[in-house]
């Protein structure tokens, strides 16, 4: 046990409970001393002190004020009823804040003469001070507001017709004259500017602050002058001040008293484990232990979730056909024929995510009570509701933010995730769509020793892929590069007329420019036939799988370019011209300063976006297949799993939808996802731009 207390912000303080502070120094005496003989008597007389704590001075002291707080609560519970009763014709706003001001005043007069004797008896004293201070104030301001606010209710109800036609006439003939002062004010700042003593910026100020003037002299006028308006205005006002304005005020007072709380330390007797060890398997009652009631509630919310939803619907309640978690191991097998692997599965997993839900829950209430306990041995208080609430709108701002989007994620995009990671571990295959098994690895032993037709074509289909992203993907750098260099340089004319025409195939959605070139690339199409009479060859492209691949990478070097000639040409604008003209002096060719300033900086700048390219490139199936369905087909290599120009990810689709390989689907998916995060990772992870920032 330590000697001394401290509060949140580290400041050390003594102890007042001086039989706590006797055990504390006998425990560090123990610590302290090495002969046996000393020892073993300072333990005997720890062990005497603890047997005899009821005798200690102190401690009679203590219990003979903790018995008399005892009566005095129960008194201020009857005598601040009965004062609430006296209490006749107010307004239940009035009344709560002068039920608060005479507790704080009774308490005052309790808890001063035992200030000295414990922490929580200053605490109490020094709250109820703050009250006592400060409340007086918020009362007479509030009844000062209320009256003045049903004097102008009851004024605006008794309306003189008179009154009000008179004001109203004076303010129309007030307001012509502020307008005409208007139009003096404003044709004398016109002739200004004729004169050239002021500039246009100069006016244009002058102009609004004018208008800004003559709304304010308007707005003015018309509530001083017409009764209506100025007693709606007094209501207004008035509202204000009894509502917002004194709960502003409140929080004052309310952030005095967590003050106190936060520098009047706790001297509490024991470690209090067993409060964390409450709440392991209830949320909500370690919270209720440590007197914090509203987060009780919060975390009581969350038992709920625990026993009424996550764990029910782990155990099969509430599931549409499967039986919880266990789901995931039975798969529907040895159930109705109505009953479908598939949906057991998602069930399962569904289980499995609540239960981790549930998990994470008790994980924290248990976190959450550890802390407050151990700061409450310190000498910390627990956070009382306007800190909890404050820390939650600030601190836990971004967290309140982001759990529905979390919420959603889980069920979107982790659920389906999962099914797709299990599901590559069963044989869903044609001859097993209602009910599948488990087969471990066998799916991916199968394609790495390209076992079957299966693995021959996704062998046959990674090759191609992997020459497709890295060809297809540098040239369009490349050929997007070698655009915005001739756009920028500054002996071309018309740069925004070639600039439009370059980003052109963004602009235009990529299927349609698919589509145009797959029907011009025909075997009678026009592209097709021009190329036949510029070569003299007789090209059959979309039959030929090389001349089909070939025009692929083109087609995708020509719609990639455009999005890297944006990139290059915003980095290469915001070059500065100096470093080119330091360089030039210094004797630097044009292809050094390309190889030396250049390439560095855009690379610099684009490097992340371009290994983006790659990984877009690898899973680019709307070119593929839209330009000839993947074809060129040849069943002799690819059976009919496959064409000649499909990559994985066209291959995963006919896997999937037209043969129903779903499992080997799933394996090849998750290989794909594999690959791709290693590769952008060790490809950000060496770029210059992540190094560097």
């Amino acid at each position: 046990m330590e000697q001394k207390l401290y509060d949140y912000i580290g400041n050390a303080y003594n102890r007042k409970n001086l039989y706590l502070n006797d055990i504390a120094n006998l425990e560090n005496e123990i610590a302290h001393t090495k002969d046996r003989k000393t020892r073993s008597g300072l333990k005997k007389q720890l062990s005497e002190l603890k047997k005899n704590k009821d005798s200690h001075e102190y401690i009679i002291k203590l219990l003979e004020y903790e018995q008399k707080e005892k009566v005095f609560l129960e008194k201020l519970k009857t005598s601040t009823e009965t004062f609430k009763a006296s209490i006749n014709s107010e307004s239940k706003q009035a009344v709560a804040l002068k039920t608060r001001y005479f507790k704080a005043t009774v308490e005052v007069e309790f808890y001063q003469p035992y200030v000295d004797l414990c922490y929580d008896a200053e605490m109490r004293y020094k709250r109820a001070v703050v009250v006592f201070e400060q409340m007086k104030e918020v009362i007479d301001h509030l009844e000062l507001n209320l009256k003045e606010l049903e004097e102008a209710k009851a004024a605006a109800n008794n309306k003189d017709a008179e009154k009000e036609a008179a004001g109203t006439q004076e303010y129309k003939t007030q307001k012509a004259a502020i307008e005409t002062q208007y139009k003096e004010n404003l044709r004398s700042l016109k002739n200004k500017k004729k004169q050239g003593l002021i500039s246009d910026k100069a006016i244009e100020n002058e102009k609004r602050q004018l208008i800004a003037r003559k709304k304010k002299d308007i707005l003015i006028l018309r509530n001083s002058l017409i009764p209506s308006k100025y007693y709606a205005e007094v209501i207004e006002n008035k509202t204000y001040e009894t509502t917002k304005a004194i709960k502003q005020k409140l929080a004052v007072i309310d952030d005095n008293e967590s003050n106190v709380l936060r520098t009047v330390p706790s001297e509490i007797d024991g470690t209090l484990s067993s409060r964390a060890l409450a709440t392991c398997l209830i949320p909500g009652v370690g919270q209720y232990l440590n007197g914090q009631i509203a987060k009780m509630w919060m975390f009581l919310i969350g038992s709920f979730f625990i026993y009424g939803i996550a764990i029910p619907y782990a155990c099969g309640f509430g599931n549409y056909q499967a039986d919880g978690i266990m789901s995931l191991w039975s798969l529907a097998n040895g159930t109705s024929k109505l009953n479908k692997s598939m949906i057991f599965m998602v069930e399962g997993i569904i289980a499995l995510v609540l239960i981790l839900l549930a998990i994470a829950v008790l994980i924290i209430s248990y976190i959450d009570v550890k802390s407050v306990t151990k700061n409450m041995v310190k000498g910390i208080r627990p956070k009382n509701w306007f800190e909890t609430k404050r820390s939650i709108l600030e601190e836990g701002f971004p967290y309140l933010v982001s759990l529905p989007a979390l919420i959603v994620i889980l069920f979107i995009v982790i659920v389906p995730l999962c099914t797709t990671i299990l599901l590559s571990f069963t044989n869903m295959d044609p001859k097993h769509q209602s009910k599948f098994q488990w087969v471990g690895m066998q799916n991916y032993f199968e394609l790495a020793t390209a076992e079957g037709m299966i693995g021959t074509v996704f062998w046959a289909i990674l090759g191609w892929t992997l020459i497709w992203t890295f060809v297809a993907t540098t040239f369009a750098i490349l050929l997007g590069f070698g655009l915005a260099l001739l756009t920028n340089n500054e002996r071309i004319k018309g740069k925004g007329f070639f600039r439009g025409i370059f980003i052109l195939p963004w602009a235009i959605p990529g299927f349609i420019s698919i589509m145009f070139f797959g029907i011009m690339f025909a075997r009678q199409g026009v592209l097709t036939q021009m190329l036949n009479n510029l070569t003299g060859l007789t090209l059959d492209i979309k039959n030929n799988p090389m001349q089909t691949r070939i025009v692929l990478i083109l087609m995708q070097g020509w719609l990639g370019s455009a999005y890297v000639f944006l990139l290059s040409t915003g980095v290469l604008q915001a070059i500065p011209s100096d470093l080119y003209e330091a360089a030039q002096i210094d004797g630097a060719t044009v292809w050094q300063r390309l190889a030396k300033i250049t390439l560095p900086i855009v690379l610099f700048q684009t490097a992340p976006l371009l290994i983006g390219q790659y990984t877009f490139n690898f899973n680019n199936f709307s070119i593929i297949y839209l330009f000839n369905g993947g074809g060129p087909f040849n069943p002799s290599v690819y059976g009919n799993l496959a064409g000649s120009t499909d990559i994985l990810i066209s291959y995963i689709y006919k896997l999937t939808m037209d043969n129903q390989q779903q499992a080997v689907g799933a394996a090849v998916t998750m290989i794909i996802s594999l690959a791709l995060m290693i590769f952008t990772f060790i490809g950000f992870k060496n770029s210059k731009a992540f190094k560097e920032e």
